[in-house]
């Protein structure tokens, strides 16, 4: 079998397998069109690209980005005649087969609906203030600081973060390894980071940073390993970067997460609700495939004011926030299947907190200085630009550098020692 993996559009990573087809070395370039017709009895999708009209033989691995379905006609079925898509195709025996597509726009409606950014405060800045009748602040009781008795046990696990060996033990020739996971924006974003941090003269030398996160992979994809889907190959990957860093799962002792889903509709508050529990299941799996884990840092979206799809706009791109704001709160009030406290029970879940809050209302400066320009996003408004991506880094590595629970570990000693 071989695999594909295929920007289609705006930066959605798809994995794409072809059994057999020997397209490698044939795939064409992404380019754009407009579906002229959709023939499932021939198997033939027809395109009107740069005004001529073309047929593309279908096959069952077709990719429809955004489609679910376990049959080709059931990922079609939301694509009419008309529809602007991105598409990716590769030739065999003198034919051309379509790889995959992806909408330009949403097919139903074709725009997308502006949300209100009026009523969008940050989080850290609403404070007792309510959003939609919830309360903001990142912690309960609109307060931006971790309650007192959640401080002291992340102290307390961040001295015991120490250099391990392959073996998970100790070891003064061992890392102390920070795992990335998340989707396409986390992926570019922790790319920018590593670059950053690995330039910096603080950084801990025992610490090894692996990008685990992975384009197109949500937080609906990868809750279960054992799905032979979409959970599998984004688990899978991952050990496969930690052992291209030279490192495995018994070394993880540090995370970082920033999910969301693709296209919701679900309005506030369902989105941020399923988004939870979504989370909740990734944290619980990370505690029982990372043995070591200790401390796991959350942040929710960046700006979606600029979004020209449906991908993640706003509000939902704000809405994220209430999503980790409500799942460390369930760790606070003692929720038994997040305990991360061996005092109180047996241990489900790392210890949870947030990380750099991310999100700015467009121009208008967070107290930290951050804001967003159009042109710190790509073409789609969603994905970061480079500009974009730095800005998140920068954040990152502030954090990283100063949190009272990361820098016994993330800052080389003597440097954190100074500070």
């Amino acid at each position: 079998m071989m695999r594909f993996l295929i920007s289609v559009g705006i930066g959605m990573l798809l994995w794409l397998p072809t059994q057999g087809q020997k397209l490698a070395g044939q795939a064409s370039d992404i380019r754009k069109a407009r579906i002229k017709k959709i023939d499932l009895d021939r198997g033939v999708l027809t395109l009107t690209v740069e005004g001529n009209d073309q047929d593309f033989l279908l096959t069952p691995q077709t990719v429809v980005a955004g489609a679910a379905g376990k049959d080709l006609k059931e990922r079609l079925q939301g694509l009419k005649e008309g529809t602007e898509v991105f598409f990716k195709t590769g030739r065999k025996d003198d034919k051309d087969y379509l790889l995959g597509l992806r909408p330009v726009v949403d097919s139903v409606g074709g725009t997308i609906s502006k949300a209100d950014l009026s009523k969008l405060t940050p989080l850290p800045e609403l404070g007792t203030g309510k959003y939609q009748g919830f309360p903001g602040g990142l912690y309960p009781d609109g307060k931006n600081e971790r309650p007192a008795a959640h401080e002291a046990l992340g102290l307390a696990l961040a001295k015991q973060i120490q250099p391990l060996g392959l073996d998970g033990k100790p070891s003064p020739d061992g890392k102390i390894v920070l795992l990335s996971i998340g989707m396409s924006n986390t992926t570019q974003e922790f790319a920018a980071f590593q670059r950053l941090a690995d330039a910096d003269r603080d950084k801990n030398p025992k610490l090894v940073m692996v990008d685990g996160a992975q384009g197109g992979m949500t937080a609906n994809r990868i809750m279960d390993p054992e799905d032979k889907g979409n959970g599998t190959r984004f688990w899978t990957v991952v050990d496969r970067r930690l052992q291209t860093a030279g490192v495995n799962r018994d070394q993880v002792q540090a995370a970082w997460i920033k999910q969301a889903d693709p296209q919701p509709t679900q309005g506030f508050p369902k989105y941020a609700q399923t988004l939870q529990g979504e989370l909740r299941q990734i944290v619980q799996l990370m505690h029982r495939r990372f043995p070591n884990l200790k401390l796991v840092y959350l942040s929710s979206r960046t700006y979606g004011g600029y979004a020209r799809t449906p991908l993640n706009p706003e509000p939902y791109a704000y809405e994220s926030a209430f999503a980790v704001k409500w799942l460390i709160e369930e760790q606070l009030k003692g929720d038994p299947s997040l305990n991360d406290d061996p005092a109180k029970g047996a241990v489900k879940a790392p210890w949870l907190s947030w990380g750099p809050y991310l999100w700015a209302k467009g121009t208008a400066k967070l107290a930290n200085g951050l804001s967003y320009e159009e042109s710190d996003f790509g073409p789609d408004g969603t994905h970061p630009s480079a500009s974009g991506q730095r800005k998140v880094a920068e954040q990152l590595l502030h954090f990283f550098k100063t949190d009272s629970t990361t820098k016994p570990w993330f800052v080389r000693s003597e440097a954190a020692e100074a500070k």
